[in-house]
């Protein structure tokens, strides 16, 4: 693989995608307006009942809504995630995933662009509504914008991957809507997206060590540590570990030759 064919490959891709985005404007609008909705009415009506005590990264108390506004920040990572992993289940059974795939370029590679370019036009959603978010009065560093950067698209890869790992598993659009809700709600739900760990424990000690071992709460914690301008690396570290994890299942389940796709091919 030359770096040229590489370059040549991810910008079709990133074009591609940005094309479909930009197609999609009903896509568009439900990507801004689920967070929007839970930060003006959901953490609105939980402002007077949740206290929210001194929690890293934070150093003196905090509305609800600035705790909540990195978690939204991760969920649009998740739900741009998923839609991606049903556009990658819609081409694969219209054929066009499939006439990638056999490009002369290796298959990781595809893979990889695909999951890149995903991140990469996901990424203007999201600070649009870390700037609209400031109409709440959370506001960050405005280095914290700049900081942030790096955990958008190491928790957006890591989302991502796990999309493409779930996608390789799905073997029609029907059931793969019903595995989105699955992932999405528990994952979304139990995590520190909209609770502390230590408020999770006093409803019980299950529901936190689930959070704590959620993949999720690691890109939501590390997301809020950099906005304000702190270094999570335990939560760096889970990530990254995650990233690569799912990556790598991912390829073999597209790979016809172990995945997914040969026992398909064998049932034939």
């Amino acid at each position: 693989m030359k770096v040229d064919q590489a370059l040549r490959a991810l910008d079709g891709i990133l074009q591609r995608e940005m094309l479909r985005s930009l197609r999609q404007r009903a896509r568009l609008f439900s990507a801004m307006v689920r967070p929007l909705v839970w930060l003006a009415i959901f953490a609105a009506g939980f402002r007077s009942v949740l206290g929210l005590s001194i929690t890293p990264p934070y150093q003196t108390y905090v509305l609800y809504e600035v705790y909540v506004v990195p978690g939204l920040a991760a969920m649009m990572l998740l739900f741009h995630a998923m839609a991606s992993s049903l556009a990658m289940v819609y081409d694969r059974e219209m054929g066009s995933m499939r006439l990638l795939l056999t490009a002369p370029l290796p298959r990781w590679y595809l893979l990889a662009a695909r999951l890149l370019a995903s991140v990469i036009v996901g990424l203007p959603l999201v600070y649009l509504f870390l700037f609209v978010a400031r109409f709440w009065d959370v506001r960050p560093p405005v280095l914290g914008y700049v900081a942030v950067f790096p955990a958008l698209v190491l928790s957006g890869l890591m989302l991502g991957a796990f999309g493409l790992l779930v996608s390789s598993m799905s073997t029609q659009m029907e059931n793969f809507a019903g595995v989105m809700n699955f992932v999405i709600f528990p994952m979304f739900f139990a995590s520190t997206a909209l609770y502390p760990i230590w408020r999770l424990a006093e409803a019980g000690p299950v529901l936190a060590t689930i959070a704590a071992w959620n993949p999720f709460s690691s890109a939501v914690e590390l997301i809020r540590f950099a906005l304000y301008l702190r270094f999570d690396m335990v939560s760096m570290l889970v990530v990254v570990a995650c990233l690569v994890a799912f990556f790598l299942a991912a390829v073999t389940g597209y790979d016809p030759g172990r995945g997914l796709w040969s026992r398909r091919r064998g049932e034939g």
